[in-house]
């Protein structure tokens, strides 16, 4: 199955210290990838760091994974907006009319300041969740038809797309067409160690699953050498791609 365009790399920026972040920034800029800010690195460096990735041009994707009220989500929408945000995350969870007001509120922005509007993708089911527990969860079913379910609400919100394992990633398509995204974290090259992820996948199998997006951490960030890491992830994923 092939997807809609080329896959992209997203490195994880989780790192310890801002100078290990922007020395990774430095390092990986030159191969065109999308570097993630999350909790980690939102919480502890905070603009520091935003800043200079927007200063040397990277894309930005910031992994926040909204979950309030409309009102609040699409507050925090409009309060993070700024230059170089290509992608932002919501949780599914919160619903319909959450995500759709996120949604808005980044097209409004993106109006009024004469910015990109960001791709918006709905947190589905985390890779770091296991089957056997979607019960506990109060999930009924499988992990693949609560992906489904909770990516049909972010489509019909107007999310770009959904956060999955690629695992989901064929059925996603299968449904939804090429054109509605699958980002996907717990990928691991070959032999890699899974860590805290339960459904990972390597960047072959994800991208023979449909993934547009493949997000990568500390395969690449806890490598001696991050920035041969990160180009034989790339390698591996363009000789996958036709063309």
């Amino acid at each position: 199955m092939q997807t809609a365009v080329s896959p992209r790399l997203i490195v994880a920026l989780d790192t310890p210290t801002l100078s290990q972040a922007l020395h990774l920034v430095e390092q990986l800029l030159p191969l065109g990838v999308i570097f993630k800010v999350g909790y980690e690195a939102y919480y502890a460096f905070g603009p520091a760091l935003l800043n200079e990735i927007e200063a040397c041009g990277a894309e930005l994707f910031l992994d926040l994974k909204l979950h309030d009220i409309p009102r609040t989500a699409a507050a925090a929408m409009r309060a993070i907006m700024r230059p170089g945000l290509g992608i932002v995350t919501v949780h599914a969870m919160g619903g319909f009319e959450m995500m759709r007001a996120v949604v808005e509120a980044a097209e409004i922005v993106a109006q009024e300041r004469s910015l990109r509007v960001p791709a918006i993708f709905g947190v589905t089911i985390l890779t770091s969740i296991a089957e056997i527990t979607l019960p506990e969860l109060g999930f009924m079913g499988g992990i693949g038809e609560n992906v489904v379910r909770l990516a049909a609400l972010a489509r019909n919100a107007g999310c770009a797309g959904v956060v999955c394992s690629a695992h989901e990633s064929a059925d996603l398509k299968a449904f939804f067409g090429h054109d509605f995204q699958a980002l996907c974290p717990g990928i691991r090259p070959a032999g890699a160690a899974g860590g805290d992820q339960q459904r990972i996948a390597t960047p072959t199998s994800a991208i023979g699953a449909g993934a547009d997006y493949l997000v990568v951490g500390r395969p690449i960030t806890q490598a001696s050498d991050p920035f041969a890491a990160a180009q034989a992830i790339l390698t591996e994923m363009r000789s996958l791609v036709p063309g």
